[in-house]
């Protein structure tokens, strides 16, 4: 589904050149930058970083053991084992850039790294019954958090080897005892399934939800470049009604003039031209007429609008379709008119993104209602199909959930990814709607977006006037 505009707030700008009380524009770069999104990826100096923490942590760690409860501990192993980190560290720092993105392969050799080295540290002092034996899930998290499914499967499965190695193997725990600590097989074997579990339920918890975000940054990133797209067009209406506006005046001269002209001169050639003259600026007026009908322009006619033109406008591209009844019905209090709202965009896309889903299923009636009263405004698209289906219901409004089957069989030719729900509902509550989706309890789906009316009501203008003069308290137009 096309989208239509940029995104806007319910957020008043504060007086200036804006018109004061509209809702304001927000700045998606600022939110969701431009490009295609993918998993997490990390700097090289990001994996530097977290090896200086470990290198300082163990470093401590062995001092304390060491030196502090005087412990017998292999010492010269371990610092030389730390040292190799460091080491690793300085030829990365001296070989490479810290900015630069790591590639997939690069980042995992890192943390393979990291596993093996931290690995040799638990073996001399005590393997699995080392408390710090922990420690392993850590790279198996990183990596699934950051890196694709090849990769985190491969260090997972590293950190899991590294456990049942330092289980059956692995000098004595440094202990003040004469006698080394030696836990039973079954004690050992208790502490590698913990570690196993650690390890494999905090990366798959890490892997899904690193997903998610990916999935979702994908979605808003699409909304956002469509979006981006849609204000360039936007500031290109408000040129050309700028530009009708000030042409207005020099061609009124040019036919005044040109008019005179075919007044003063006898018939001929020169009078032709003049004929030619004024047909083409009264051209070239119809033409700037034309432009300045429906502007994106912020004049007081064309950024507001009534309840009735909303509705209109969303089953405007379905109107006539033979094949589907489309009505839209606008009520409220009789002793109230409709109100006028903001010429919102997002509001415009959304229903008409929701119309086109339920022309897509249902058997024969889609109704578009507006409703008001003295708080809200509600808008409800409503279809006679077969409704949504149960697994869908309960993720409608999610990026990439679609019962599609293919565009052979709908009535609209829309093949879609599944964004077209999520993008509109998204767009609807920065206008500060609440949209529902339910079926209803006839059948049908329906689709419900409800705002407080202070939320996108223009306030009134005793002396704006629509197209439509006064708005209709109901109106109901639909196609035979």
């Amino acid at each position: 589904m096309a989208l239509t505009s940029a995104l806007a707030t319910t957020a008043e700008q504060e007086p200036g050149l804006d018109r004061p009380g509209r809702p304001a524009a927000q700045g998606w770069d600022a939110l969701w930058p431009a490009g295609v999104p993918r998993r997490g990826r990390l700097r090289v100096r990001a994996l530097t970083n977290l090896r200086w923490v470990a290198v300082a942590g163990q470093t401590i760690t062995v001092v304390v053991v060491a030196y502090v409860l005087d412990l017998p501990t292999p010492q010269a192993a371990c610092f030389a084992l730390i040292a190799l980190s460091a080491w690793l560290n300085v030829l990365v720092t001296l070989a490479t850039s810290g900015q630069r993105l790591a590639t997939d392969g690069e980042a995992a050799a890192h943390i393979a790294f990291d596993i093996l080295q931290m690995s040799g540290l638990l073996y001399l002092t005590g393997g699995i019954v080392n408390p710090f034996s922990l420690l392993l899930i850590g790279p198996a998290t990183l990596a699934a958090a950051t890196l694709p499914l090849r990769h985190t499967v491969g260090i997972a499965l590293l950190a899991i080897a590294a456990c049942v190695f330092l289980a059956v193997t692995a000098l004595p725990l440094p202990s003040p005892d004469a006698e080394p600590f030696n836990p039973p097989m079954l004690n050992r074997i208790g502490a590698v399934m913990a570690r196993v579990l650690g390890i494999s339920f905090t990366a798959a918890y890490a892997w899904y939800a690193a997903q998610e975000a990916a999935r979702m940054e994908l979605a808003l990133d699409t909304a956002h470049t469509v979006l981006a797209r849609e204000q360039r067009l936007s500031a290109l209406g408000a040129l050309a009604a700028a530009a009708a506006h000030e042409l207005g005046t020099p061609l009124a001269t040019i036919s005044i003039v040109a008019k005179e002209m075919v007044r003063n001169t006898p018939d001929g050639l020169l009078k032709d031209d003049a004929e030619l003259l004024i047909t083409q600026a009264e051209r070239c007026r119809d033409i700037l007429r034309q432009l300045t009908r429906t502007p994106e322009a912020a004049d007081a006619v064309h950024e507001r609008m009534s309840l009735l033109q909303v509705v209109q406008e969303a089953i405007a591209p379905h109107a006539r379709r033979p094949d589907v009844r489309v009505e839209a019905v606008v009520s409220g209090p009789h002793d109230e008119p409709a109100p006028e709202i903001w010429r919102l965009a997002e509001i415009l896309h959304a229903l008409t993104a929701f119309v086109e889903n339920a022309v897509d299923f249902a058997r024969s009636e889609i109704l578009v209602t507006a409703r008001f009263d003295a708080r809200h405004i509600a808008i409800e698209v409503r279809d006679d199909g077969p409704g949504f289906a149960p697994e869908v219901l309960l993720k409608l409004g999610e990026p990439y959930v679609t019962s599609r089957p293919g565009a052979e069989t709908m009535r609209s030719g829309h093949v879609g990814m599944g964004l077209g729900f999520f993008i509109a509902k998204t767009l609807l509550e920065r206008t500060g709607a609440n949209v529902d989706f339910r079926n209803g309890r006839h059948g049908g789906a329906v689709i419900t977006a409800r705002w407080r009316r202070e939320a996108i009501e223009a306030p009134s203008e005793p002396d704006v006037f629509s197209d439509h003069g006064t708005p209709e308290v109901a109106y109901k137009g639909a196609t035979e």
